[in-house]
């Protein structure tokens, strides 16, 4: 009886060391933690295309801003040629660009006529502007600040030095025509042919104390190193348009007509848009150029 019970105190005591001792806790399954960054994505490379353009667009930065976008959001790399518009448009003629960007607006309509190009769009404009030393002063300068003609008379009159671009670019091509609408043919030792882009004119007017046209943008981003003040502005003969167009496809098989079109597309989207509105701001106060698509 005695062994029984001491039996059953010992069974009741293991009992309840069992039940009182701490549970083996389960191995924790490693927390899954959610990545909440976005993923960058992908773009699937889809070739080059060679856009022709005006040196303005390449001397003011423009390009240098707008590109790297371009590529980034289409996986296209675009190769420039920077020429006068004059240039730009031949390369189209001859098949050697796939896209154009360039501001001589009636030529651009010919070459479309003509089947060179599918279409044309505005895309974005600024205007141009007579630059002139700053501390030489013609005698009647302060009389046409707003007068682009009489501005050319002037310095015709005082056979003061010109800087023409000289290479049949949009640029040259208005020039010429302000000169036509003066009643000029510049002509002499005073006039001055480059043959080269507007970053070049403006430090030759510079060193030269000259006059030149120059587009605005490429003024105001060239400014801090010229010796060179804005003579005329304002003037409703001095705007200055730009143009995209596609080179007609059917010029040869190398002419990539589907990047050509996304640029264009691009171009005139509301981004390109607002791109084109946003450069320039931040370091000159204002866009170099106002987007004008339609």
């Amino acid at each position: 009886m005695k062994k029984s019970l001491v039996f059953l105190l010992a069974l009741l005591l293991i009992i309840t060391t069992a039940a009182c001792a701490p549970k083996e806790e389960a191995p924790k399954t490693p927390e899954v933690v959610q990545d909440t960054e976005k993923t960058p994505e992908v773009v699937e490379a889809k070739g080059s295309i060679i856009l022709s353009t005006t040196t303005s667009t390449q001397d003011s930065g423009l390009l240098d801003f707008l590109l790297p976008k371009f590529t980034e959001e289409t996986g296209i790399e675009v190769k420039t040629v920077a020429v006068g518009t004059g240039k730009a448009l031949q390369m189209g003629r001859d098949g050697e660009a796939d896209v154009l960007l360039v501001h001589a607006k009636a030529d651009e309509l010919k070459f479309v006529e003509e089947g060179h190009g599918t279409e044309r769009h505005d895309v974005m404009y600024n205007d141009f502007i007579l630059v002139g030393p700053k501390d030489k002063v013609l005698p009647s300068q302060a009389n046409y600040p707003n007068d682009i003609v009489e501005g050319l008379k002037a310095i015709s009159a005082h056979g003061a030095r010109f800087v023409s671009r000289g290479d049949d670019s949009g640029t040259h091509k208005k020039e010429l025509a302000l000169w036509k609408a003066a009643g000029i043919e510049p002509a002499g030792e005073w006039y001055l042919e480059a043959g080269a882009g507007m970053g070049d004119v403006l430090k030759m007017a510079s060193e030269k104390q000259g006059y030149t046209i120059s587009d605005r943008a490429t003024y105001l981003s060239m400014k801090s190193d010229l010796d060179l003040d804005i003579i005329v502005e304002g003037d409703t003969n001095l705007l200055n348009q730009y143009g995209v167009i596609p080179v007609d496809p059917s010029k040869n098989d190398n002419i990539n007509d589907e990047g050509a079109l996304e640029f264009m597309n691009w171009m005139l989207s509301d981004k390109g848009q607002s791109l084109i509105k946003e450069f320039g701001v931040e370091e000159y106060g204002e866009p170099l150029f106002i987007p004008n698509a339609e």
